[in-house]
């Protein structure tokens, strides 16, 4: 069904003790769709995910998956998706097919099926040619690779992916991007934790910004460049270190200015007529950039910091 919500989270609370990890969070994730968590360390994006496997009970707040509720039937729940980590381990023991195999028959999967499923699976994550080797000499792309298509044995309908690509080099990033790119054309719906900006911009339909156990906005990628920044973004860098003293001397040049350790960032409709403007208030700084706005931006506008911060 069109824009049907598989995953319905409402007034979503988590308390350890006086620490309250989620405040409240409420947000739809529709059938065959790429949603991602945003957010820094400690903005609650892993709670989120916890707690909607079931791993971790709620204070407060209901959850409901594929029309279930996960409080009360989440037996019929559990069998329809699956979850992936960087942090899974895998059995150094086996091969990369055993690993899938075995996993395979938790899930009571006859042998032959499995066999079957964990063949199409080493095709899939490109790791046919590395079936019979054992897990530990494998790269970390690889083994990302490799616990997703283990994730994928049961064919889940809702596959969740906690930080999918921490660690890996920009090659084997994208090779795992492709990867989830042919999962979502397959319908499967993909819900995902990342502090990787330009990651959530490539791969997901929509984003839940989080900040402080909060959702501090929701949307497209677009859309909430669209609602939160400008146009573009002018980036001034004077030689000295402190940039908090050009502040006053850039003032009404832009609808909105920000002051980082090592850059000041315009937030104008025209960066280039901007740019003018400094020059001609008689300013002189060793670097300028005018640039599209991104999420980065939508991110210091919402929460004051940065995702690595």
């Amino acid at each position: 069904m069109v824009n049907e919500a598989v995953i319905r989270v409402r007034e979503l609370r988590k308390r350890y003790g006086a620490i309250e990890a989620l405040r409240g969070i409420s947000f739809d994730v529709v059938r065959g769709s790429t949603t991602a968590l945003l957010g820094g360390n400690g903005a609650g994006k892993t709670t989120t995910i916890s707690v909607l496997l079931g791993v971790l009970l709620p204070s407060a707040g209901t959850i409901h998956i594929l029309g279930h509720d996960m409080r009360r039937e989440r037996y019929r729940v559990l069998p329809r998706l699956n979850f992936t980590s960087p942090y899974v381990d895998l059995p150094k023991r086996l091969t990369v097919r055993e690993n899938l195999i075995v996993y395979g028959r938790y899930f009571g999967m006859s042998r032959a099926a499995v066999r079957a499923k964990a063949a199409e699976l080493l095709e899939f994550a490109q790791l046919t040619d590395r079936a019979d080797d054992k897990v530990e000499p494998l790269s970390g792309g690889m083994k990302r690779r490799l616990t997703i298509a283990r994730a994928l044995v049961s064919d889940p309908e809702i596959l969740l992916l906690d930080e999918p690509t921490t660690g890996l080099d920009p090659q084997a990033r994208h090779m795992l991007w492709d990867r989830l790119f042919r999962l979502k054309r397959q319908g499967v719906t993909l819900v995902l934790t990342t502090h990787y900006m330009d990651e959530a911009e490539q791969l997901c339909d929509r984003l839940v910004v989080m900040d402080g156990g909060r959702i501090v906005a929701h949307g497209s990628p677009r859309s909430l460049i669209e609602q939160h920044s400008s146009r573009e973004v002018l980036e001034l860098r004077f030689p000295d270190d402190d940039h908090a003293g050009y502040a006053d001397r850039v003032a009404g040049l832009a609808d909105r200015i920000e002051v980082l350790p090592d850059r000041l960032l315009l937030y104008t409709a025209d960066g280039e007529a901007a740019a003018e403007q400094v020059h001609a208030r008689g300013l002189r700084p060793i670097a300028v950039l005018v640039r599209r706005s991104t999420l980065e931006d939508v991110f210091l506008r919402l929460t004051g910091r940065t995702l690595v911060d």
